[in-house]
């Protein structure tokens, strides 16, 4: 059998969502956990991975299970019990065989969050960035995003994608009081290319960047040419939507 969780963590303490040699990480928590309730070597493969110190309101695992007889009620309590307290399942869903958590996702959105007044209470959760931000002028050049596909200049380099293609649906800005959210959703996302495009845009919302350059950065596909990446802690995974699930 095939399941599915829903799950969420606060990424603060964890190398990212993927298992990784000498790192702590939320892959390798759950698979733990999942190995002592289910009593069986469990193997988890996520929806995507996340950098260290980003978080995830919403995320899915899927895993196979040699049995049909998984009690999901009692599993979701033994696991959360098990669990760290930054670690929380939502639910278990049993699905069909071909069921793929990475790869049947339809849209993955995240939020990035920024404060300007420091605040030692919204550390782990938003970056302090001290400056005035043109929200108005930030939307302005995030819709030039949906006119491209190719974002090689936000992507991590020496990663190993077979293609920098994404499609992204929506991209925008909202400031309240000093604190400001750009929520972005596409089909996918490439490594570091959130906190890329973040780092690339606040320099338009200080009147540091015009629609004509930065339709530069995205036409040149290179890296270097964009702006830098901000701190992890600000970016969360908010929503990942699948065919066969009903939110």
């Amino acid at each position: 059998m095939r399941y599915f969780i829903q799950l969420s963590f606060d990424g603060t303490d964890y190398h990212g969502w993927q298992i990784q040699k000498n790192a702590h990480s939320v892959q390798a928590e759950l698979n733990a956990a999942l190995n002592t309730v289910l009593r069986q070597p469990v193997e988890t493969t996520g929806c995507g991975r996340t950098d260290t110190g980003v978080h995830a309101r919403e995320f899915f695992v899927h895993f196979d299970y040699e049995s049909d007889a998984l009690n999901l009620e009692d599993a979701l309590h033994q696991l959360n019990c098990i669990l760290p307290k930054d670690i929380s399942l939502q639910k278990i869903y049993p699905l069909h065989a071909k069921a793929h958590a990475r790869y049947d996702a339809s849209s993955r959105t995240y939020e990035y969050h920024l404060h300007k007044l420091k605040d030692p209470f919204q550390n782990h959760y938003s970056a302090f960035y001290p400056y005035d931000l043109d929200a108005d002028k930030m939307n302005e050049l995030s819709s030039v995003l949906m006119e491209y596909n190719d974002f090689s200049c936000f992507s991590k380099t020496g990663t190993q994608n077979l293609t920098n293609i994404c499609k992204i649906t929506s991209a925008n800005w909202k400031s309240d009081n000093g604190n400001t959210v750009f929520t972005i959703a596409a089909d996918r996302f490439l490594r570091n290319m959130v906190r890329a495009i973040v780092g690339t845009l606040v320099q338009a919302g200080r009147g540091k960047l015009s629609e004509e350059q930065f339709r530069k950065i995205l036409n040149s596909k290179d890296r270097k040419e964009a702006g830098f990446s901000v701190p992890a802690e600000g970016l969360s995974l908010v929503r990942v939507i699948y065919p066969y699930l009903i939110p």
